[in-house]
């Protein structure tokens, strides 16, 4: 069920370098549209806000067979041997591989030519931001940042085909690839110009045609010379990401699996839970004690209607962390369990049954504590399945950081009537501290902004469109002990 809660993500947005003054609803944002919004002005110029059904790409069954979205060693082999004559088509630029970091011995980096295939190791996924509410560690870089990456490393992400790798096959390296991939499409860098490598260098070496010849023990330099700015880049793809503020309007009041209200929150913590394992094994979905908390949080659950299936489940540790067949990522969508029992659960840590998880038409919300392991589930979902998905970023640790508690130094986290606390059972399933001394102190900004979605209009304002959203980002003077209430909540445009 979409909450009747909070101000819309998207309020009035303007163009000043064109002078158009346009609207865009939260609705196809939000509740996840079939259709990109097209605004078009006196001029004719156009802004177009894509929706996370457009955003989402879907693979083909044979991952051989792609050219973005998720590729293999075998295509990659392909462009290595002759980029000019293999790049995929209306790619004009050079083909450059980012991997999280170096690989296993023998197969350090994809080898460059120091021409039209370049290889960088980089690392600047993530940075603290502020939502206006609270500064959360690790969110997408801002345009500014993206803009410093982008000349670092030379990339053009409009000419460009750039190609996310993990380097040393790895759970954390995976991650770190789906957020590269989650970064640039944020930043509007087109499907077609942008692809994840599936598995490690020394899985690709010995089990594709990219054999251990097209690996070398350095990559290239970055050559800090680029001139692109996603400014520049059309696309519109915030709604890639979800907000506190989108979280709490998708949230139902209660802690079930609803089928009909258009939504499939996943959270991608913990470990599987099949029926034969002990509970404790979803420790930090349904905490048991203190000893499940994670990152001083003062409290540890998860949002209400919430289904778990560990990222774990999605990838193969033993194959180089590739992606498992899209037939089998689509079963566990689908409800059904595997051959070990992995499958989705509730919150009774029950598995959920075939043809009850996600439904045709949900727009998939997914999480983990800093949005790394969901970085897996929601890339699969959103690049293999091609399913409508958005990350909600600030993940765990924001959201159990919107409590009343009281942290180590002895000050309340958030009032007791700010209108953004999720220690509340109509927000989330949650167990509360029992210690003070184990919750850390936030960086509370504003107890009581009227908007939680200060990066989403920060990012706009940074493309050059403005957002009169009625919000207030300014830095809230008091400890979060008093009151100073008074945001009333307009209603959810999604509805009901």
């Amino acid at each position: 069920m979409m909450r009747n809660q909070i101000s819309s993500q998207f309020g009035r947005y303007r163009i000043p370098a064109i002078g158009l003054s346009l609207t865009l609803a939260m609705g196809l944002s939000a509740c996840g549209g079939s259709e990109d919004e097209t605004y078009t002005s006196e001029t004719t110029e156009e802004v177009v806000q894509a929706t996370p059904a457009t955003i989402a790409q879907e693979s083909d069954d044979n991952y051989d067979n792609n050219v973005n979205g998720l590729i293999t060693g075998n295509t990659l082999k392909g462009w290595i041997d002759n980029w000019e004559a293999n790049k995929p088509a209306g790619i004009e630029g050079k083909l450059v591989i980012l991997q999280t970091g170096s690989g296993e011995a023998g197969y350090e980096f994809i080898a460059p030519n120091g021409s039209n295939v370049f290889t960088y190791t980089a690392s600047e996924w993530d940075e603290p931001r502020s939502n206006g509410v609270i500064e959360t560690v690790r969110m997408v870089p801002s345009g500014r940042s993206m803009d410093t990456f982008l000349a670092k490393y030379g990339i053009d992400p409009a000419r460009d085909m750039i190609v996310c790798a993990q380097g040393t096959a790895g759970a954390g390296n995976a991650m770190r690839a789906g957020r590269c991939w989650y970064m640039f499409r944020y930043w509007g860098t087109p499907k077609e110009h942008l692809a994840v490598l599936d598995g490690g260098n020394q899985w690709n070496g010995e089990n594709t045609t990219l054999g251990a010849g097209y690996f070398a023990a350095a990559g290239s330099t970055p050559p800090m010379n680029g001139t692109a700015s996603v400014k520049d880049l059309p696309e519109i793809n915030f709604a890639l990401q979800a907000t506190l503020e989108d979280m709490m309007n998708a949230a139902p009041s209660q802690d079930a699996n609803l089928l009909n209200d258009g939504v499939f929150i996943w959270d991608a913590r913990g470990n599987n839970l099949p029926t034969s394992d002990p509970v404790d094994r979803g420790d930090e979905y349904s905490p048991d004690d203190d000893t499940d908390f994670r990152n001083g949080g003062a409290t540890q659950g998860h949002p209400n209607g919430a289904l778990l299936l560990s990222y774990g489940n999605i990838a193969d540790g033993s194959a180089g962390w590739t992606y498992k067949p899209k037939a089998e990522i689509q079963a566990y969508l689908d409800g059904e369990a595997d051959a070990g029992g992995n499958q989705f659960v509730d919150g009774t840590l029950q598995g959920v049954g075939a043809g009850r998880a996600y439904q045709e038409g949900d727009t998939i919300y997914t999480y983990c504590e800093t949005t790394y392991r969901a970085m897996v589930t929601g890339f699969a979902s959103a690049a293999i399945l091609g399913l409508p998905t958005r990350f909600y970023d600030g993940a765990m640790y924001e959201w159990h950081s919107m409590s009343n508690a009281v942290d180590s130094n002895g000050n309340t986290i958030l009032p007791w009537d700010s209108p953004w606390r999720t220690d509340k059972s109509e927000w989330s399933m949650f167990r509360t501290a029992s210690d003070p001394a184990n919750v850390d102190p936030r960086a509370i900004v504003n107890a009581y902004a009227s908007s939680a979605n200060a990066v989403i209009n920060e990012d706009l304002a940074y493309k050059g469109i403005t957002v009169d959203d009625g919000g207030d980002t300014e830095t809230d003077s008091d400890d979060g002990g008093s009151s100073g209430g008074g945001v009333e909540m307009p209603t959810n445009s999604c509805g009901g």
